[in-house]
């Protein structure tokens, strides 16, 4: 078979999909992390002389992505509800090397999640850390700049604008940094969870303990950790908003969006991007923490509920992510109106800014 060059067309990408990680869950990322997985498995068999080495080659030498047809390997997916099965039947229909052996297929498919994921990680993080240092470039450049504090949408006690931006830093530090201490673990538990536990599937993930086919822990941590980091994006963003009105007017986006109708208009686009992202971010991980309630040894329905809210879950705190960076690092900041509006000591805001900076 070979990879359909049609793809499906988004209207929405532009907004909803920004930046890398879109492409690393992809469909066709998603068949890839499948294939790798029994490419994996066939090695580890071979090594504890389980198949010999050169079908675990054989087998290897058969999965790459390009060879398939995404669509394909999706329609088939309904054969046996996931499309682990389609995978190993486009597989077999190749070899008659023992593709898939003694595996289930929610090892595939939970093994295949955590790579997907492992791999959309680095550009959201890179984005997120991206946004975090213009947060704190702007907590340096303006750490003395005054600004009205605003309690319940009011006017409360003047503050800094470089401590405003360190909150946002901090915020988006703290998010980055529980994203990359989430443990991303392998599934190889065989049909019930008893599968040898001398396999090792060489994979740059962790080892797990146990078969976590219903514990679903990591699942509800990783969830966890994305909507911490989509929330800490969409505070800032929202923010930036605020801070955009007319009536404000006390930041700008350097390149800021028009409108169909009101072409003198000068919208904050990138930070409300970052917020229509974030904000959905919630009822996904809502999703995957019910997903977490399962029936004894596999779930009936749960597993299958996490694939594509985890997937949409990566796309829109990776878009939110790169839509907050663009927006913190294009940001113009109107100082002298910031001052107008404050009157009053804000020393303690500046050494607050200081501890932040320093303690990065």
């Amino acid at each position: 078979m070979k990879r359909s060059s049609s793809s499906s067309e988004d209207v929405f990408a532009g907004v909803l999909a920004r930046g890398g990680v879109a492409e690393q869950v992809s469909g066709r990322a998603w068949l890839q992390a499948l294939l790798d997985f029994e490419s994996a498995l066939a090695r580890a068999q071979a090594q504890a002389g389980e198949i010999t080495a050169e079908q675990a080659d054989e087998i290897a030498a058969l999965c790459d992505a390009d060879r398939y047809d995404v669509a394909e390997i999706g329609a088939g997916a309904a054969v046996i509800g996931n499309p682990a099965g389609a995978v190993v039947k486009a597989l077999k229909a190749q070899t008659d090397a023992p593709v898939h052996k003694d595996a289930t297929s929610q090892d595939a498919m939970d093994t295949a999640a955590m790579l997907v994921t492992k791999r959309a990680l680095v550009p959201l993080l890179h984005d997120l850390r991206g946004a975090a240092a213009a947060a704190a470039q702007l907590a340096e450049a303006h750490r003395d700049t005054p600004i009205i504090g605003r309690t319940l949408l009011q006017h409360a006690q003047p503050t800094t604008f470089g401590l405003k931006a360190a909150g946002w830093m901090v915020g988006l530090d703290d998010a980055a940094d529980h994203l990359h201490s989430v443990r991303l673990p392998y599934q190889l538990g065989g049909p019930a969870g008893t599968l040898n536990p001398a396999y090792k599937l060489d994979l740059s993930l962790d080892r797990p303990v146990l078969p976590w086919h219903t514990l679903r822990g990591r699942i509800g941590e990783l969830a966890g950790a994305l909507g911490v980091a989509a929330g800490a994006a969409g505070k800032a963003a929202l923010d930036i908003v605020l801070l955009s009105q007319s009536e404000v007017a006390e930041v700008r986006e350097r390149v800021g969006g028009g409108s169909t109708s009101m072409p003198h208009k000068h919208n904050p686009v990138a930070a409300v991007s970052a917020l229509g992202c974030a904000k959905q971010a919630p009822g996904l991980v809502a999703t995957l923490l019910a997903a977490m309630i399962q029936e004894h040894e596999r779930g009936a329905g749960s597993w299958h509920s996490e694939w594509r809210p985890l997937t949409e879950l990566l796309t829109v705190t990776g878009s939110a992510a790169s839509w907050l960076r663009t927006s913190l690092e294009t940001l113009e900041v109107d100082a002298e109106q910031m001052r107008s509006r404050a009157d009053g000591d804000t020393g303690a805001a500046a050494q607050l800014v200081d501890r932040a900076l320093g303690a990065r």
